[in-house]
């Protein structure tokens, strides 16, 4: 009988060392490829309850995966992600009700100074997390011969002249030298943009300031600055509005145009449409904006001008918003996962997540470095 019961507990003690191997094996899996937080036992504990964000809708695709992946390392956390624009974004951090904001426009003086109010040291930090090329969308199913597709050719002063009201038909003689083989209907162009604040609306004015002359007289705002066309809210909202009807002609982050026309522009001499990897050679020659010098901060200036072949000059880049120390932080729960949730979405895993769900640019090392040198003073610790 006893040594029986030996006999039992050798193969309960089998059963346990067996157990904990498959647990590790599982845990093994989720490591992500670049660092990052490593998913077993103990970190799962840091990670609690629930961690929430909001702000750019350009971000959500992206976000999603992000969310999967890291509870996938952290079945614990329960994270959620708004994606009510970059403005309400920023907003909803400032007042507290948030741990990070994404943003499309880089903090303003005035948020910066806001910012002093939820963290408990310092000012807010912006760090790129996601990169993407803004496509000029058009809706025009039969515009091109059986068999062949293609993208409509505008340089930046067409496109200025379109969405200020001065090209109003799809027949044009300017778009139609540019595009001899493409079948232009006689139909009025409907300019469709966004309606609410938006860092996607900023970064193509900026585009058209620097690029189009006197074409684009109004100034570089996350507002649209005129009443031609019909207005939308959100990245979804502009995509669907111009799916609904033909003739429509809009601006959206590339990824999310599915089943619109977009147009390649021209840089130089060449005419580039948006692709990941068009974009990825851009901001491989992108500096540190000097004006967002504030500690922490990395902000890029984009060089919309540039006649690099294989470059794509219309891009969104956007941005996370966190703090290095947080008030009201005394378990320092919420550092600690800002520092963890920004580590994951800024490796080389992160990066593919994002590049594979979301159609989004890999940042490239250089830059994803100089964010994590950022990311490694949250929670007090330089």
């Amino acid at each position: 009988m006893h040594a029986h019961g030996h006999g039992r507990g050798r193969f309960a003690a089998l059963l346990m060392s067996l157990a904990m191997m498959i647990s590790l094996a599982a845990c093994g899996d989720n490591v992500p490829v670049d660092g990052g937080e490593t998913g077993n036992t103990a970190d799962q504990a840091l990670f609690q309850g629930e961690f929430a964000g909001s702000g750019a809708s350009s971000q959500q695709s992206a976000d999603e995966a992000w969310i999967a992946g890291f509870h996938k390392q952290h079945p614990g956390a329960r994270i959620s992600y708004d994606p009510a624009g970059s403005g309400a974004g920023v907003n909803a951090f400032l007042s507290g009700s948030t741990i990070w904001a994404g943003t499309d426009a880089p903090l303003t003086a005035d948020q910066l100074e806001r910012s002093r109010k939820v963290c408990g040291s310092g000012t807010a930090f912006d760090l790129p997390v996601y990169a993407t090329p803004i496509a000029v969308a058009y809706n025009l199913p039969d515009l091109w011969p059986k068999g062949s597709e293609g993208h409509l050719r505008m340089d930046p002063a067409l496109i200025a002249m379109i969405f200020s009201g001065k090209v109003t038909n799809w027949r044009d003689p300017r778009i139609a030298a540019l595009n001899p083989e493409a079948n232009l209907p006689d139909l009025d162009i409907t300019v469709i943009h966004r309606s609410d604040k938006s860092g996607t609306t900023k970064s193509f004015l900026s585009y058209l300031h620097d690029t189009a002359g006197s074409a684009w007289p109004y100034p570089a705002g996350e507002n649209w600055p005129n009443d031609l066309g019909q207005g939308a809210k959100g990245t979804a909202g502009v995509v669907m509005t111009m799916n609904q009807a033909e003739g429509t002609f809009g601006y959206a982050d590339a990824a999310q145009t599915t089943g619109l026309g977009t147009v390649a522009v021209q840089v130089g001499k060449t005419w580039q449409p948006p692709t990941a990897k068009t974009v990825a050679n851009l901001l491989d020659s992108a500096q540190r904006d000097p004006q967002a010098s504030q500690p922490g901060r990395v902000v890029l200036t984009v060089d919309h001008r540039t006649t690099r072949k294989h470059t794509y000059p219309i891009v969104l880049v956007s941005y996370d918003v966190a703090c290095s120390v947080y008030r009201n932080d005394q378990d320092g729960s919420k550092a600690r996962f800002a520092k963890a949730w920004l580590t994951y979405l800024l490796s080389e895993q992160g990066q593919r997540m994002a590049a594979a769900n979301a159609g989004s640019a890999e940042l490239g090392q250089g830059l994803r470095s100089q964010a994590m040198a950022s990311v490694e003073t949250i929670g007090g610790k330089s």
